[in-house]
């Protein structure tokens, strides 16, 4: 019994050893590669990149991150196509014709803006200085002046180093020029 005890344990160990991730395990420059190339993995489909004059590593790792923080739950209306929300036990389908867009609104005062590029090319609207500056004070340059975001949740995305906000510009860059959402809607 103790040595079948004995095999046991120390097969966990060696299952635990192969299969356990730690940080140390893996040098920085790898980690940061995982993550662009996971970017470029979980682009929706039917959205269709730029990478013309971008920086490619940027852009992966933008993609990383705006496409896990949750931008399309509030900047596409709606978030998935029909039959293809994780929320009601669907096989994800983003809305690759609405990607952010715009469109989710909050109360009748608030809709959420297009974060596309407009005709310039920039993300909303706003150079990479505004939309760094947007996310770290809560302050769109294009409001008036005191007026804070108050859905958005600047506070937490202002903690972002500026290389990941930086880089999530570049992403925003990357991504299909779309008219404001058309049908606005909770």
């Amino acid at each position: 019994m103790k040595k079948v005890l004995g095999i046991g344990a120390a097969l966990c160990l060696a299952l635990s050893a192969a299969f356990a991730w730690s940080a140390n395990d893996m040098r920085k420059d790898d980690y940061l590669e995982h993550q662009i190339r996971r970017g470029y993995e979980i682009v929706p489909p039917g959205v269709k990149l730029n990478l013309q004059d971008k920086n490619r590593a940027l852009v992966g790792l933008g993609s990383y991150i705006v496409n896990t923080s949750g931008c399309i739950d509030c900047h596409s209306h709606p978030s998935y196509l029909p039959g293809g929300d994780p929320f009601q036990g669907q096989r994800e389908i983003i809305n690759a014709s609405e990607y952010l867009s715009g469109g989710r609104t909050f109360g009748p005062e608030i809709t959420a803006p297009n974060l596309t590029p407009d005709h310039a090319g920039k993300p909303a609207g706003l150079t990479r200085r505004e939309f760094i500056e947007t996310l770290r004070s809560g302050h769109n340059p294009k409001d008036p002046a005191g007026q804070i975001l108050q859905v958005m949740p600047w506070p937490t995305f202002g903690k972002k180093t500026e290389a990941d906000l930086a880089a999530m510009y570049e992403y925003l860059r990357a991504i299909p020029s779309l008219p404001d959402n058309s049908h606005p809607g909770p």
